[in-house]
């Protein structure tokens, strides 16, 4: 089952700009080890859904995986061979807006090799740049 909203208050949203950077959701909260964003795009529910497939997949349900991008935005597309003038299109996919400094993906419970080798698989998913990122130690 495709990630997307359990309901909204507007099916259809105007596509909008990424600007700046993240100021929330930039840093590893959950986990030992992220994958933080290097530039901005639109993430596909079907992307995030694969990220998460390609680390379970290599670490056998070891450690734990947690997702911290959710594709609230929807989507919109007419028909191909469609002529112009009948309004806007239906839903016709689900997206993540991420901006550079957002934290993807983070992993826990897992020695140092294992979990940069999971994310390295996980980078290859994703439509843009990313780089490891660890958690800070409180000083």
């Amino acid at each position: 089952m495709p990630l997307m909203p359990k309901r909204v208050k507007h099916r259809k949203t105007q596509r909008g700009t990424l600007k700046g950077k993240a100021s929330r959701g930039n840093r590893v909260a959950f986990g030992d080890y992220g994958l933080q964003a290097l530039e901005r795009a639109w993430i596909t529910a079907a992307q995030i859904e694969a990220g998460r497939l390609a680390v379970m997949h290599f670490l056998r349900h070891e450690g734990k995986l947690t997702i911290r991008i959710f594709p609230h935005k929807s989507v919109t597309s007419t028909p191909a061979e469609t002529r112009m003038g009948k309004g806007k299109g239906e839903p016709s996919h689900w997206v993540a807006r991420v901006r550079p400094g957002t934290i993807l993906y983070e992993l826990s419970g897992l020695p140092e090799e294992l979990a940069i080798a999971a994310l390295a698989r996980v980078a290859h998913k994703m439509p843009i740049r990313t780089r490891l990122a660890r958690r800070r130690a409180h000083v």
